[in-house]
């Protein structure tokens, strides 16, 4: 599932609008931004393992599978090789739809190659 938000909107936000469509898993990898009771507590309701490193001024340090975080960097990954693409880096398109078209033609190359 992909989702294009505003540019200024926090993934954690656009995370809300996301979470009625997420598929069955066992565990969600997401970063510090991810990290808070609300969608903490969702995951789990779920039946979601949630491996979010917690915030360092975070009063409760909840405690994450730093092993399986690791495995995080094929993500970023992904997305870098998305982003080698010039006209997704620069935003070229001025209409959303375009752009979200431009990003699936991207994404389908680097899997494919």
């Amino acid at each position: 599932m992909m989702l294009l938000t505003e540019g200024q909107m926090s993934d954690h936000k656009g995370a809300l609008l996301l979470f009625p469509s997420l598929p069955r898993a066992k565990e969600l990898l997401a970063d510090k931004g991810y990290d808070s009771d609300w969608f903490r507590e969702a995951l789990i309701d779920q039946g979601i393992t949630p491996c979010i490193p917690p915030r360092s001024n975070r009063k409760v340090q909840h405690p994450y599978d730093a092993q399986l975080y690791k495995q995080r960097h094929k993500i970023e990954n992904v997305f870098g090789r998305i982003k080698d693409w010039r006209r997704v880096a620069t935003r070229y398109d001025r209409c959303a739809h375009t752009f979200m078209s431009a990003i699936s033609i991207a994404a389908t190359m680097c899997y494919w190659l």
